[in-house]
């Protein structure tokens, strides 16, 4: 690990200030449009057009870069993000904010793609986990972070808009200076969905669920806090603590995911999480049991998001598994745009209860949905399933495709040895 830190360091490094640019300007919107008024169907379509710009990116980006080369398309869109912060301050009208956040999603998915690419080239077959395992925790500890940073400011000035297009414009520096070659960007021709829910239903339709699980508490979940009359501080704690609970269950359920049916583990994981967003529902009110509540929630809905994909990789030859990550992220992104909408439209209903009832009714629908599914075909024997690879729902295509990489790599290298192992073995 220390030798991964030695060579891509500028690169983690402008990644976390992305992070922390993109993880305060979402939870910022959701304080400031309470303090402007903006009723809560125009916060979930502001804050659902983030989903449907990043959507947009990972799957245009790829093109861009072939076109005019990763550094022109990372300083392109890392200037559009500058310029967006800065302009939601200057703007408050809902309608404008929605657009916004669909440039603002766009070009964070790009300039992730571009950051990823650099990341993967950097590293080797020997220490690509590591890596991975590095950029994960680089991503939770830039959101976290940037929660931090909410209470050193007034929501209703400019200064906690400019902070985030400040760092963001920082981030450049260590990635473009550092850069060596420029990474190969291949094609990989896509599965088509049917084809993917024939492997994997539960893949398929656990990745759209948690889609809407993963944008409700990314988008919604400031709204939220601010409508049952959260202080910042209080907003900044409870945000937090869904990102540190799910870094901080991502290795246990990694670990159990390679020994276990991994459809259990996803049913038992959204009943957790199910469980205590009902808790969230009655006893929210109550500050400590809010906390709580974050942590379990953003612990069980961020490892399925990786678990989900190890199970879907169960089903797949190691060819097929780049084709399939694309689909896996195209209905993930579908599910994200819809979350914050549905959201918002219950929370209207029936008050801010709505959103933890969101979630409970999206955990319920997995974990009933992962049960029905194991009564369908029996599940593949420990010795037969790829290894879990954590990567977080704000990752890029390319993150999740190295992560495939890695994964397949892990097989066959597991494969080899054990080949050898045999040989030895009939051989004395």
């Amino acid at each position: 690990m220390i030798q991964v830190l030695r060579s891509a360091w500028p690169l983690l490094l402008g990644i976390g200030l992305l992070m922390v640019g993109n993880g305060l300007q979402g939870t910022l919107l959701g304080v400031r449009g309470g303090i402007e008024g903006f009723a809560t169907w125009e916060m979930s379509i502001v804050m659902s057009a983030y989903f449907l710009g990043f959507l947009g990116g990972s799957r245009l980006t790829p093109e861009l870069i072939r076109r005019v080369g990763h550094v022109r398309v990372f300083a392109a869109l890392g200037s559009f993000i500058s310029a967006v912060l800065i302009l939601y301050p200057t703007i408050t009208e809902a309608w404008a904010w929605a657009l916004l956040r669909v440039i603002i999603g766009f070009c964070f998915s790009g300039v992730y793609v571009t950051a990823e690419s650099w990341l993967n080239n950097a590293a080797t077959n020997e220490n690509r986990g590591q890596a991975l395992s590095l950029y994960m925790i680089v991503q939770m500890a830039g959101v976290v972070t940037a929660q931090g940073i909410l209470v050193l400011g007034d929501p209703s000035g400019f200064i906690l808009f400019i902070v985030p297009s400040v760092l963001v414009s920082i981030s450049f520096a260590p990635i473009l200076l550092s850069v060596n070659p420029t990474p190969a960007f291949g094609t990989t021709k896509p599965m088509s969905l049917i084809q993917l829910y024939r492997y994997s239903p539960l893949g398929v339709v656990g990745m759209t669920l948690m889609g809407g699980v993963f944008s409700a508490q990314f988008g919604m979940a400031s709204v939220y806090a601010t409508q049952i009359g959260l202080s910042v501080g209080e907003i900044s704690l409870f945000i937090s603590l869904m990102y540190i609970g799910g870094l901080s269950f991502q290795y246990p359920i990694g670990w159990l995911s390679d020994r276990f049916d991994r459809r259990m583990l996803v049913m038992y994981a959204a009943v957790i999480g199910g469980i205590a967003a009902v808790l969230g529902t009655v006893l929210g009110h109550y500050f400590g049991v809010l906390l709580l509540v974050a942590f379990l929630v953003g612990g069980m809905s961020n490892p399925l998001y990786s678990l989900l994909i190890a199970y879907t990789n169960d089903y797949l030859e190691h060819d097929d598994m780049a084709a399939a990550s694309g689909g896996l992220m195209f209905v993930n992104g579908l599910g994200a745009i819809i979350g914050p909408i549905v959201t918002g439209w219950m929370m209207g209903a029936i008050g801010p209860r709505g959103f933890w009832l969101f979630i409970a009714v999206l955990m319920g629908a997995t974990s009933l949905y992962a049960l029905y599914r194991m009564t369908q075909r029996a599940a593949p024997s420990s010795d037969e399933t790829d290894r879990y690879v954590p990567v977080l729902p704000t990752s890029s295509p390319v993150a999740l495709s190295v992560a495939q990489e890695w994964a397949v790599e892990s097989a066959e290298t597991a494969e080899s040895a054990d080949e050898q192992h045999n040989a030895a073995s009939s051989a004395a």
